[in-house]
């Protein structure tokens, strides 16, 4: 009998870590969960432990430590603090980072120094600490498998292909709940409409990113990271973002492509489930035994495409100029649009006004290069600074 692949869990009560455990319940013999861990919620993670049985969770709340250990069964050891996310990111044999925000980076970082196979959900660690988190990835044995839809599709269509030969990759984008609208149409949004997400069920900050096309911006800086491989790579340096390209595509169906220099077009397909990706990564190189997402050819009907509308969303520029100047512009990116975004959720702020803060943010800083996790850490306080004032002066 194969030993299961050990996996730990770090953001486990959030929309990527309850699929996860769904992947790991539907092959229970493949998969063992060591560790699990989250921000605040108690009483999930102790459910979660009742049933999966870990070695150890995690609570980075350390108030609520003395909750967790009422709850869990005997035997479970029980982090807590900031610090005991990453904790239980070393040992596994794949690490999964569900954990929204900055707050995953020191979990990223952690898993990769560790020779770790990271499955990451968290892009903001990437986007922020690009630089950083490159050095941790030439850590031996440690590699990173994408867990976004888009990332994934792109690494499932780079196999076996050189990648000397690509010619451009083309990230698909749902287009979110506004698709079609003009900037004078989304002058009056609501929270509400903005977390309306007409394909995906994810957090509200991830949706309202899909609701501007930040999550797009992100991403393009995310595969420029992942894929933009070595000095002279077709996709390395700043002229690697004129060879990626997003395209509006409302059914969710193609979830990313890539072209290559003879002129074909490689795409991968499925359903919108993110438990495809997830299953892809914690199997790779295998795959899963079970399907996630499978298409029904009778009843699809249509796959459409268009642009994107960069007049009515203007996130998805930014983040192009964040990624093309490098060093510490997309950490600086990264961290206005997450105050940018918490100001629209608690309403402080319009839909419209999340570029504003962004792009006053970004004009403000003088740029930097990032040598050290501490650097990306003072990159994000100084944005966040920044950003906070620009939410202030707005919201008086």
């Amino acid at each position: 009998m194969t030993t299961p692949k050990t996996v730990s869990l770090v953001g486990s009560t959030g929309s990527i870590g309850t699929q996860t455990i769904d992947v790991v319940r539907a092959e229970p013999d493949r998969y063992r969960v060591i560790a699990l861990a989250a921000s605040t919620s108690v009483a999930e993670l102790a459910a979660q432990a009742e049933e999966l049985r870990p070695d150890v969770v995690a609570i980075a709340d350390a108030s609520l430590a003395p909750k967790l250990r009422e709850l869990v069964p005997k035997g479970i050891e029980v982090l807590a603090g900031p610090e005991s996310l990453a904790a239980v990111a070393t040992d596994a044999d794949v690490v999964v980072n569900g954990v929204v925000g900055f707050a995953g980076l020191s979990v990223t970082l952690a898993a990769l120094y560790a020779g770790r196979r990271l499955a990451l959900a968290n892009k903001e660690s990437l986007i922020a600490g690009g630089p950083v988190v490159q050095r941790a990835r030439r850590t031996e044995g440690a590699e990173i498998v994408p867990v976004d839809s888009e990332h994934c599709a792109v690494h499932q269509c780079l196999r076996g292909n050189p990648i000397e030969r690509v010619a451009r990759l083309v990230i698909t984008a749902s287009g979110g709940p506004f698709r079609g609208r003009t900037a004078a149409e989304l002058a009056d949004v609501s929270v509400e409409e903005a977390l309306a997400h007409p394909t995906w069920s994810m957090g509200p900050k991830i949706t309202v990113d899909s609701s501007t096309l930040m999550n797009k911006g992100l991403e393009v800086i995310e595969a420029h990271e992942l894929f933009g491989q070595g000095p002279s790579g077709p996709l390395s340096g700043p002229q690697g973002y004129d060879r990626i390209d997003v395209v509006v595509h409302p059914q969710s169906v193609v979830h990313s492509m890539v072209e290559y220099t003879d002129g074909a077009t490689v795409a991968q397909l499925s359903m919108p489930d993110m438990r495809l990706p997830i299953a892809y990564a914690l199997a790779y190189p295998d795959r899963a035994a079970v399907p996630w997402g499978t298409i029904d050819w009778t009843t699809l009907g249509r796959l459409d495409f268009e642009p994107p509308d960069h007049a009515a969303f203007p996130c998805l520029g930014l983040a192009y100029e964040a990624g093309r100047a490098g060093g510490d512009a997309p950490a600086t990116l990264n961290a206005a649009n997450e105050v940018a975004v918490a100001a629209f959720l608690d309403g402080l702020i319009s839909w419209l006004a999340i570029p504003d803060i962004i792009k006053e943010t970004l004009d403000r800083h003088n740029g930097g290069t990032l040598e050290t996790s501490e650097d990306v850490v003072e990159a994000d306080r100084r944005a966040r600074e920044r950003a906070r004032l620009a939410v202030e002066r707005i919201a008086t």
